[in-house]
């Protein structure tokens, strides 16, 4: 578990951050928070949590992409012998099983770059939007072409590929897919929350 860190990214995001890192804690030994420019407690919160937290510039053009390649950066300093890095976005939640399974797919799959899994809306009953967004999660289990935010990526294919390209306001994860393909790695997608 030495080996595998947690990088979250977020802004004001309060309690969700909480259940965030909460639901990671018992299941990396790395925790990186970085914020956006919260101005509710967040960094605070995810510090008592046990977090290494990053506080963005914000003078500089805000990306996803940036935030979680300043992210991974430190995770990494601290961390020389890191091997698996899960990203998260602040709002999400990890569930129990998740980094067991993920890891336990990247090592029946030596060729495997990123695992992601079936992201669920919590309250999708809640609006017609939080019901879009659950529907639209429900892609195919098995190899695919690209992941979304939450996604727990190899280090070594990470890196290969220079990480996410800081400069892409959206899709820079099936920009950092491509690449991987590129270089012989696959995706997947496994039928697990």
């Amino acid at each position: 578990m030495n080996n595998i860190g947690l990088v979250a990214i977020g802004r004001n995001e309060g309690e969700r951050l909480k259940r965030c890192l909460e639901s990671a804690r018992t299941q990396v030994a790395h925790l990186v928070y970085v914020d956006s420019g919260s101005t509710d407690g967040s960094v605070n919160l995810a510090r008592a949590l046990g977090a290494d937290v990053v506080e963005l510039d914000m003078s500089i053009p805000f990306t996803a992409a940036r935030a979680r390649n300043e992210g991974f950066q430190r995770l990494r300093a601290r961390v020389p012998e890191l091997e698996f890095v899960q990203f998260v976005d602040g709002d999400c939640e990890l569930d129990p099983a998740w980094i067991r399974r993920a890891i336990a797919h990247l090592g029946q799959h030596p060729e495997a770059a990123v695992v992601c899994g079936r992201r669920k809306e919590k309250n999708p009953e809640a609006s017609v939007y939080n019901r879009l967004c659950d529907i639209e999660w429900d892609t195919p289990i098995g190899e695919t072409q690209a992941c979304g935010g939450d996604a727990l990526i190899r280090v070594a294919a990470f890196e290969q590929v220079h990480r996410y390209a800081n400069d892409i306001i959206a899709g820079e994860e099936p920009d950092m897919c491509y690449r991987m393909r590129q270089e012989g790695w696959s995706i997947w997608r496994i039928d697990h929350p």
